[in-house]
């Protein structure tokens, strides 16, 4: 499923998306660690908009946590079709090695900007915490808490749609994936003793999540460097930024694949999205298989020209295509589905 490819050969890219890969590429140092002002300076925001875009999208910021400065950005359409509809809500959880980025970085503020448009959803975007501040389980604690949040609270009264928080899915990309897949399996296994009020989780997206472990797999040292987003040097950093101080890559947080790895009984129905450019891609294709293995049901969507982080270039047309393979998953999983 995720075989090697001839490391000799490069992705075919737009020049635009090059460009945009050469300048990020100057935020890591050669050990992958990170330039904070560069950071800093080329980490470019956006701001809420209540207005709507040129696309009926608007947006507003949420306080979910002011104690810990938990904060979530909130999507919704205001085109006449869609507001006469009951929306699902699809939770997401952006990339950046637990370490970079937020919810209010220019690119995932218009990639949830784009989903909400093409997937046909309401987007909750987390601002979760960041190492090395906020070591594990911080953004995981944040996850869940967002969930309890919208549980309890739903979501603006003033979005002008109705959501139906029974068809909740959660999304995320890189380190977001990896999220995706620690907060359902943190959500369902106190389900029991904590039953939600309103939020069932209906399914959950994860977009090349960061997964990893001791082990160099192959794809790991032929994709090497081929690419400017990812290098071993730079994975290995966000791991020691992220994971308990002393642990390996071998800590649970990272190594979600084989028969040790818990499952609740009601996780929900995945969509995996691996690239073939990603060095990650091993590790996602491994998670597949241990939800296979252990009964849950896995569609895995492949992109064989993909490099890691495709989706944010709306320039790549693979990035198009993910979009619409999102909105037929969450057609086929929504509580209520339109005819």
């Amino acid at each position: 499923m995720a075989g090697v490819n001839d490391s000799r050969r490069s992705p075919s890219l737009p020049l635009t998306v090059r460009l945009k890969l050469a300048a990020s590429s100057l935020v890591h140092r050669r050990d992958g660690s990170v330039r904070r002002l560069l950071v800093y300076l080329g980490d470019l925001h956006a701001a809420a908009r209540r207005c709507p875009d040129a696309a009926g999208v608007r947006s507003v910021d949420v306080t979910v946590d002011a104690s810990s400065g938990l904060w979530a950005r909130v999507f919704s359409p205001t085109t006449t079709g869609e507001a006469a509809l009951t929306l699902p809500v699809v939770v997401f959880f952006h990339g950046g090695g637990f370490v970079l980025l937020s919810a209010a970085s220019l690119y995932y503020d218009a990639l949830c900007r784009r989903i909400c448009r093409e997937v046909g959803a309401v987007v909750v975007s987390v601002n979760y915490r960041l190492a090395p501040k906020h070591r594990f389980p911080a953004p995981y604690d944040d996850g869940v808490a967002v969930l309890r949040y919208l549980d309890v609270n739903g979501l603006p009264a003033d979005l002008g749609v109705s959501v139906d928080l029974s068809s909740c899915f959660l999304a995320g990309d890189s380190a977001g994936g990896n999220i995706v897949h620690h907060i359902a399996q943190r959500w369902l296994s106190t389900a029991a003793s904590s039953p939600p009020v309103s939020l069932r989780l209906a399914g959950a997206v994860l977009i090349q999540p960061f997964f990893g472990g001791e082990e160099r797999t192959e794809e790991e040292m032929s994709l090497d460097k081929v690419v400017p987003p990812l290098s071993l040097a730079i994975t290995d950093y966000y791991w020691r930024e992220f994971l308990p101080e002393g642990a390996t890559r071998d800590h649970p947080a990272a190594h979600v694949c084989g028969k040790h790895v818990e499952l609740a009984e009601a996780f929900p129905p995945a969509m995996v999205v691996i690239g073939g450019f990603d060095p990650l891609k091993s590790w996602q294709a491994k998670y597949v298989e241990t939800l296979r293995w252990r009964g849950k049901p896995v569609q895995v969507v492949e992109y064989p020209n993909a490099i890691h982080g495709f989706h944010i270039f709306p320039e790549i047309a693979d990035s198009g295509e993910l979009m619409e393979e999102m909105k037929l998953f969450v057609q086929e999983h929504n509580t209520k589905r339109v005819a």
